[in-house]
């Protein structure tokens, strides 16, 4: 796990200056804090720092070909590279190093841009080809690991995070309306742009090949999670295959030559970890968690059953109103405004995780590979009541009636009229949009200030939720949901969160369940075997009903959230106020304040409950005062 950056000219005779590529480098010093290493040669610069994981002595990067006409810098982990190396001594290569790294240069050498479809792994790397003198870089399949780009007339720069681009000398960041509007609706930006424009995300399972006269080609996507359920395998078959798979990827995930922990929230899919790895280290596994003194939000008493079922020598903390005070550490990390509250205990956790080891397994997409989520299992039932209510129906009776209806808040989602008429006049995409969406219309318009919302030109953020549902098989609700989740929360809300968490503190997390052979296999697993009755997780938790403990399999879903309702009724007021409402907060440009005044005071006399989008205006307003000052940078106008 490390981070990378680099710069490509337009000018293939122009030097790289060095001290542009150590500022870059030191802008990501903390994904790679024990070696930093440079390269370049006219018209191009790479750089790398490393968190050394496998081959501690001569993993280095920059890594090179025989002849030094291949150069690569890369962040991740290639889980099947030892298979890939013997293939390719085979046929002939030689290697110098132990790392997985190496193996990139020699598989390109065979397999050209489509090494790619080869790896099995999380990664980001760029690439540099002499005798072709073009540049690739690459992203893996789910979009564990980032990158970025900027491009102009003159250059492109890559980076793991967009601070290493922002060092580049004359950079100068304009504010994307549109990305506002995405992120007061998810709590984040997704999709290929970012909060700044220029600067966009290299899109998960996608390549890009540039050239110093062709800076501006488009990404190549190279695969797709394709929902493709099959009937033929019984039950216990589904189980036995799931097992295996499970087994063999957490074996490869714990290749590494330092120790390796693991994230224990007490849920079914961290859980499913530990039992699978707690008998492949040489001594106890060891175990970290974090949790609440508020007891609705801790999930404590699990992971402690979980640790003492495996015998992991684990560690926990507990999560105080005060933990706020680093959300000025996590608009450093995060670079983007990124409102998901949990993005605190895990950081947190990964501090804690990051005093005992270097490597730690955790849970993230067991969610999307067996249908986990609540709201899959609530937006079931409002599905197959609309498949009972005529269209005609739901568009001019149910849809008015859900514009009137008033807003209830307060209550917990089932019991929400208007939420649940809104859905049901809506088509099954549309509708999981509305559900997925933190702030809706017309709410998100009247908060942002007029001068930004002019510039949305018919912007809609939930279409990108709408078209990866209509990816799925028509009439699979389930698998609409889950393919929507994979293309737009997974890579830029749960894994942008664990992965500035983690490298915040030099700590390597790696995800399993995100193996893209075992979404393969689960993309073919039956909806009806997944959420069943009700129940989420149906046929996963059958297959592990022998090694987890019934309090594990049988409670409800709980998330990883603070909780924000109260602690902006309390702990948060004084720091909302001074950072949203004083006359001076850098945010008032961005959103309306009278608009977000009468909000907050809604909240705090508990009529309705904002804390979320609240919680997102406060996020948005300490990444102003980082990002916003002394300077503001411009607001561009956004072309659809």
């Amino acid at each position: 796990m490390c981070g990378i950056a680099g710069v490509l000219f337009a000018d293939a005779a122009r030097p790289v200056p060095g001290d542009i590529l150590r500022a870059m480098g030191d802008r990501i010093a903390h994904r790679g804090p024990d070696a930093a290493g440079f390269w370049s040669e006219p018209g191009i610069g790479l750089v790398h720092r490393r968190l050394s994981i496998i081959d501690l002595a001569g993993g280095d990067q920059p890594i090179a070909n025989e002849d030094g006409s291949i150069q690569v810098v890369f962040n991740g982990e290639i889980y099947n590279f030892q298979q890939l190396r013997s293939d390719l001594e085979a046929r002939g290569h030689r290697f110098r190093t132990r790392s997985d790294t190496e193996v990139l240069v020699h598989l390109y050498e065979e397999e050209g841009e489509r090494l790619v479809e080869r790896l099995r792994g999380m990664f980001a790397f760029a690439l540099w080809d002499r005798r072709e003198r073009r540049l690739l870089l690459a992203r893996d399949r789910l979009g564990i690991k980032p990158l970025y780009v900027y491009r102009d007339a003159d250059k492109l720069l890559f980076g793991s995070e967009l601070k290493a681009i922002l060092a580049y000398p004359g950079v100068r960041p304009r504010l994307r309306p549109a990305a506002l509007e995405d992120y007061l609706t998810f709590g984040m930006v997704p999709g290929q742009t970012t909060i700044f424009e220029q600067m966009e995300k290299l899109p998960p399972a996608h390549t890009l090949v540039a050239r110093a006269d062709r800076l501006d080609q488009a990404p190549r996507r190279y695969w797709r999670l394709r929902m493709a359920p099959d009937a033929k395998p019984t039950q216990q078959e589904w189980q036995e295959a799931i097992r295996a798979k499970i087994d063999e990827t957490v074996r490869l995930h714990m290749i590494a030559d330092v120790p390796v922990g693991a994230f224990l929230s007490g849920g079914v899919d961290s859980s499913v970890i530990v039992a699978a790895s707690a008998g492949l280290t040489q001594g106890p596994l060891q175990t970290f968690s974090m949790g609440f003194a508020e007891a609705a939000f801790s999930e404590l008493p699990f992971a402690r059953l979980v640790a003492q079922r495996y015998g992991t020598r684990h560690v926990e903390e507990i999560v105080t109103p005060d933990a706020a005070a680093i959300l000025d550490e996590l608009t450093h990390y995060y670079d983007e405004p990124f409102a998901d509250s949990s993005a605190i205990p895990t950081y947190l956790v990964s501090k804690l995780a990051s005093r005992h080891v270097k490597v730690v397994l955790s849970g993230d997409g067991g969610d999307e590979a067996f249908g986990g989520y609540a709201r899959y299992a609530h937006d079931l039932k409002e599905a197959a009541v609309r498949g009972w209510l005529p269209r005609w129906l739901r568009r001019w009776a149910i849809a008015p009636m859900a514009q009137v209806w008033p807003k209830t808040d307060w209550l917990p989602r089932p019991l929400r009229a208007r939420t649940a008429l809104t859905n049901l006049a809506l088509d099954a995409g549309a509708a999981y949009a509305n559900t997925l969406s933190w702030c809706r219309l017309p709410l998100r318009r009247q908060l942002l200030a007029p001068d930004v919302a002019a510039g949305l030109n018919g912007w809609s953020p939930e279409r990108r939720v709408e078209a990866a549902f209509a990816a799925a098989p028509p009439g699979d609700t389930l698998a609409g949901m889950i393919a929507a989740d994979v293309d737009v929360l997974l890579p830029d809300d749960y894994l942008v969160k664990v992965d500035r968490a983690s490298m915040a503190h030099g700590l390597e997390a790696r995800p399993p369940l995100l193996d893209h052979e075992l979404l393969e296999l689960t993309a073919r697993i039956p909806s009806h075997l997944k959420v069943r009755g009700g129940e989420t997780k149906w046929l996963f938790k059958q297959a592990y009903r022998a090694e987890l403990p019934p309090d594990i399999l049988e409670r409800p879903k709980q998330g990883f959230e603070i909780p924000i309702d109260a602690w902006l009724r309390g702990p948060l007021r004084d720091m909302f106020h001074d950072a949203v409402l004083e006359p001076a907060s850098s945010i008032h440009g961005l959103v309306d304040r009278t608009a977000v005044h009468k909000l907050y005071q809604a909240h705090q006399r508990g009529f309705g409950r904002h804390g979320s989008v609240l919680w997102s205006i406060l996020v948005l307003a300490r990444w102003a005062d980082r990002y916003m000052r002394p300077r503001r940078p411009a607001v561009s106008t956004y072309s659809l």
